[in-house]
């Protein structure tokens, strides 16, 4: 039999400072942080009691959405954020902008497919990977970021310790890996195999995205073996989208354009000086 007596806390003691306590513990922050504000806006606009109590909820949803991207990212470890709506797609024509733009949907890593990046240096493949990484994050899988040169460090050290297996479900966990800058170090023997094994357990259960300087014929000067790199390209491009991203170096266009604009404004300003004194006049 229920009780249609009201709980104590209704009835006793400040309600504001019970209704603290009880949202602290229930973990809603946010309806804490704006219910009186909400109130009076649902008082104001005549807004009854379901709707207000549904924009609360509504609101705390939102904000939960938010931190828990917020983890994925910070879990991801990424080396900085970016999207897509910073890179200059007109400044590598060979790049099949429509493409980015679907695997940015992710619906790839649904498919568990790879997407491997190929270019010289410097033409963005990072800036891509990451934004696909950070596009990943915000549809709600887990991301995890590395170079290819600092995962077989930790492959290494992690057989060393005798965690090796440990680190490896880890890593076939992840929803998406990216690992950046295959090529720009060569792997000993032992490396390339722990690589190899790490993206031959991934095969087929999740996504990965590679970025590397080298066209796939000389991936041999980094793994060190023909059989071990045909194996390898076998498993990643057997579902891949490839990113052909040659050109001249972004970075270098960003920096020379930075040097321009920097000379241009030293050169206003000895226009600008005062012809007797040599002086630039205050603006």
């Amino acid at each position: 039999m229920t009780s249609d007596k009201m709980p104590t806390g209704t009835t006793g003691g400040t309600p504001q400072v019970l209704l603290a306590h009880h949202l602290k513990q229930l973990k809603l922050p946010t309806v804490l942080r704006e219910y009186e504000k909400v109130a009076r806006e649902c008082a104001r606009d005549g807004i009854d009691h379901p709707r207000y109590l549904l924009r609360l909820i509504e609101l705390e949803l939102i904000d939960r959405e938010r931190r828990t991207v917020e983890r994925r990212i910070r879990a991801a470890r990424f080396p900085a954020v970016k999207s897509l709506d910073t890179f200059d797609f007109t400044a590598i024509p060979s790049l099949n902008k429509m493409l980015v733009l679907e695997l940015a949907r992710s619906e790839y890593i649904l498919r568990r497919e790879n997407v491997i990046a190929l270019g010289n240096s410097g033409t963005g493949k990072t800036h891509v990977a990451l934004a696909l990484g950070l596009a990943a994050c915000q549809k709600g899988f887990t991301v995890a970021f590395t170079t290819a040169a600092s995962l077989v460090n930790q492959l290494m050290e992690a057989r060393d310790e005798r965690r090796l297996l440990k680190l490896q479900r880890e890593l076939a966990a992840v929803k998406l890996l990216i690992v950046d800058e295959l090529g720009y170090v060569p792997l000993s023997a032992t490396g390339a195999e722990l690589l190899f094994e790490v993206l031959s357990q991934r095969y087929e259960r999740g996504s990965t995205i590679i970025t590397s300087n080298l066209p796939f014929e000389d991936w041999t000067q980094v793994l060190a073996s023909e059989r071990l790199t045909g194996a390898l390209l076998d498993r990643l491009t057997h579902h891949v989208s490839i990113l052909t991203m040659n050109g001249d170096s972004y970075r270098l266009k960003q920096s020379a354009g930075r040097r321009s604009a920097r000379r241009a404004e030293q050169n206003q300003a000895t226009v600008s000086a005062d012809p007797n004194t040599g002086e630039i006049p205050p603006t």
